[in-house]
């Protein structure tokens, strides 16, 4: 007889599971198989194409034969140009691309280096609750300890900095943040930055902000690295997939100082190499676009809030005017249940998928999120669905 091996997974497994969409979308996808109709506004996976001069730029580059090798582990010198550019045009944030720039595979992989660069076991962080539950993943594998800061509607969103104080700050060594804010599609405070670099520097913090949807629905992008001295207790990461609809091609950048540059650059360069160098070059030709590319792209996506607002109406559900981002985010009418009962029997009964709250924070249970990462032609074929 065969002995069985007694496998197990390690310790830092323990509370992170499998992330929620990667479920979820399983059971939407037997649905499908099994011949039912699904329609999903669950992901913020946008569905429009790169601008034509990124992709031209990315089959042209693709050809010459000398681009295959491997590439820096700090990236293409033309990508941390471009995001260098970028930044100053747009944020009006003066930073070095040499040195201050390091290139991504996406900033999700960017939270996890940050995380394995700075934490040991036992290391507080502060996460949002409600917040992207991969902030409370990085941490936890990491070996960190996460210390959530509550936010709300009745405080805008925004977190209580003087709460927080109070509460105490023993053992905490980084705080994540993220505005505009994902889920809620909260913009900034008009002080909100200037507060949250004041509080680190007070209290030895380092803040790594995680900036993908700034450009999203928001006539006035800002960067935390945008306020005087942020540099010095601040990094921040910034994404591709949803400014510039590339979100497949898993391309971003952490933006900081040179010293934590080439902190986060130790891990990173024991975990992966430089990315393909004609997406590299491609994304450089995207950060190069002129401001046209968002006036157009948000312009699609201002149709297509108002039948989100309309889907909200719809379910009884109230959502915040002056939303930023890919999503809307709407509060369950009296009486709905908890959100996993409701968006349930909407996939069940309507063949319509939609985000339960609660996977972003138990701040998050008594609402919903829809994605706008749909065209208008499906979108109102929800509304009629949900109105028959």
């Amino acid at each position: 007889m065969e002995k069985v091996l007694d496998i197990t997974v390690a310790e830092r497994m323990n509370g992170v599971g499998e992330y929620y969409f990667s479920k979820k979308l399983r059971e939407v996808d037997e649905m499908r198989a099994a011949g039912r109709e699904i329609i999903s506004l669950g992901i913020g996976s946008p569905d429009m194409p790169p601008h034509p001069s990124v992709t031209d730029r990315l089959q042209k580059e693709t050809l010459n034969p000398r681009v295959h090798g491997y590439q820096p582990y700090n990236g293409s010198p033309v990508l941390r140009e471009a995001f260098a550019s970028w930044y100053a045009k747009y944020y009006g944030v003066e930073v070095c691309p040499k040195t201050e720039v390091l290139p991504l595979i996406g900033s999700k992989e960017g939270l996890m280096h940050i995380c394995m660069a700075y934490l040991s076991k036992g290391d507080k962080v502060l996460i949002p609750n409600p917040g992207y539950p991969t902030y409370r993943s990085a941490v936890t594998l990491a070996g960190g300890e996460c210390v959530e800061y509550k936010l709300s509607a009745g405080n805008d969103w925004q977190p209580d900095l003087r709460q927080l104080e109070k509460a105490g700050l023993e053992g905490v060594k980084m705080m994540i943040l993220n505005y505009p804010h994902m889920p809620t599609g909260t913009k900034p405070g008009e002080h909100l930055f200037e507060d949250l670099v004041a509080f680190a520097r007070k209290n030895s913090i380092l803040l790594v902000h995680d900036n993908p949807y700034s450009f999203i629905r928001n006539e006035n992008p800002k960067s935390l690295l945008s306020v005087l001295g942020a540099k010095e207790v601040a990094v921040e990461l910034n994404s591709l997939s949803k400014s510039h609809n590339m979100a497949g091609w898993r391309i971003g950048a952490l933006i900081g100082a040179k010293e934590r540059i080439t902190e986060v650059l130790r891990f990173k360069s024991n975990m992966d190499s430089g990315m393909f160098l004609p997406m590299q070059l491609a994304a450089a030709t995207a950060l190069s676009l002129p401001e046209d590319w968002y006036k157009e792209l948000n312009e699609v996506y201002r149709r297509r809030e108002e039948l989100g607002y309309r889907i909200m109406e719809v379910l009884g559900c109230k959502a915040r005017p002056g939303q930023a981002g890919l999503f809307i985010w709407g509060e369950l009418p009296e009486g709905a249940g908890n959100c996993y009962e409701f968006i349930d029997r909407i996939l069940l009964e309507k063949g319509i998928f939609i985000t339960p709250g609660a996977i972003f924070g138990s701040e998050g249970e008594r609402y919903i999120r829809i994605s706008l990462c749909a065209d208008e032609s499906t979108l109102q074929k929800v509304i009629d669905i949900l109105t028959k």
